[in-house]
């Protein structure tokens, strides 16, 4: 329980001054002195032999050569020919380095110096102004070359725009009773039909 009118303690007590904290751990290489008496080369590591997958394409294609179709005859044809990938077509990165010339430097190029010259005299202001100068007194020609051809350019009126082009003239058609127009003959006075037509030929 806690101690009555004191408030309860959540720490833990620590070790004393000759405490070393962290992990110890045993040197197995002599240290200094054996580093400067012996060389101790690294043995170098052989390569580890891993089997490369199956080439699917190429068993595949010599599959469809020698007329196989189906599936069964697609694995009894790979347990008979396995394939395998070749490690420089397998591998994305080539093990052996690319060629260099011998005076290339490595890196990237250093930044080039800070201008503080031109900073302190403000050029760049300077240049800034004298472009925007230019796009105004660009702009400004050519507002003047617009205005100088819509000057030029003669306004059409309606009556200059009836003379090159007329209005069709408008076919005079007599006025009738609407009640007699659709009115159809009471008389034949033609024999037959063929001498009626005969002469409305005519």
């Amino acid at each position: 329980q806690a101690e009555l009118g004191k408030p309860q303690r959540n720490c833990y007590t620590l070790p004393g001054f000759d405490f070393s904290y962290g992990l110890y751990i045993h040197r197995t290489d002599g240290g200094v002195s054996e580093a400067i008496g012996h060389w101790n080369t690294a043995k170098p590591r052989t390569a580890s032999v891993h089997n490369m997958p199956r080439d699917f394409i190429t068993m595949n294609r010599g599959a469809l050569k020698a007329g196989y179709s189906t599936a069964h005859e697609f694995n009894l044809y790979y347990k008979a020919k396995d394939i395998r990938c070749k490690d420089h077509e397998y591998s994305h990165v080539k093990r052996c380095p690319p060629k260099m010339p011998a005076d290339m430097t490595y890196g990237i190029t250093a930044r080039p110096c800070t201008p503080f010259f031109d900073l302190l005299h403000h050029k760049y202001k300077e240049l800034w102004m004298e472009q925007q100068r230019a796009l105004t007194a660009a702009q400004r020609a050519e507002k003047k070359k617009v205005i100088i051809l819509q000057q030029d350019k003669v306004c059409e009126t309606r009556t200059t725009y009836l003379r090159k082009h007329p209005l069709p003239a408008k076919e005079e058609s007599f006025w009738h009773l609407p009640h007699l127009e659709k009115v159809g003959p009471h008389l034949s006075t033609f024999p037959d039909r063929n001498a009626r037509k005969k002469a409305f030929s005519a």
